[in-house]
């Protein structure tokens, strides 16, 4: 007898891979936008002024690159979307944030529209392909 592994159905949502992608990126550029606004010095030159800086930015980035990890759990869109939000505002320290955060706030749009409208139209595919008896070949994990 061989001893074979047993072949596992992934389920993954578009919706997820893309916002998981988005926020990978973003998580990116948040971190370089916290090196511009210490460089800048952008909320002035004193040492509680950078920490701050560093406080709130390396914050957002952390948050920002955690958060794929439970997407697809019960708030955590919302959750992103509050993400989204606070970076549109790092704008206040740099401002050219508000330009990069708002074609961030328009790609997590698109994400959340395009994503929803691929996993319904494949559950309706799946369902249409159940219903005729043609049963769809699993995905081995290599």
């Amino acid at each position: 007898m061989s001893k074979s592994k047993p072949t596992r159905v992934r389920n993954t949502s578009t919706k997820r891979a893309l916002s998981s992608i988005l926020m990978a990126f973003e998580s990116l550029v948040v971190f370089f936008a916290t090196l511009v606004a210490f460089g800048t010095k952008a909320l002035g030159p004193t040492t509680e002024n950078a920490a701050t800086v560093w406080a709130v930015g390396l914050s957002l980035a952390v948050l920002l690159i955690a958060t794929p990890a439970v997407l697809g759990k019960p708030g955590s869109y919302a959750w992103g979307w509050v993400l989204q939000i606070a970076v549109v505002f790092i704008g206040v320290w740099v401002p050219l944030m508000f330009v990069v955060g708002g074609i961030f706030l328009c790609l997590w749009i698109w994400a959340m529209v395009a994503g929803g409208t691929i996993d319904k139209a494949r559950a309706a595919y799946e369902r249409t392909q159940g219903q005729n008896g043609v049963v769809s070949t699993p995905v081995e994990e290599q």
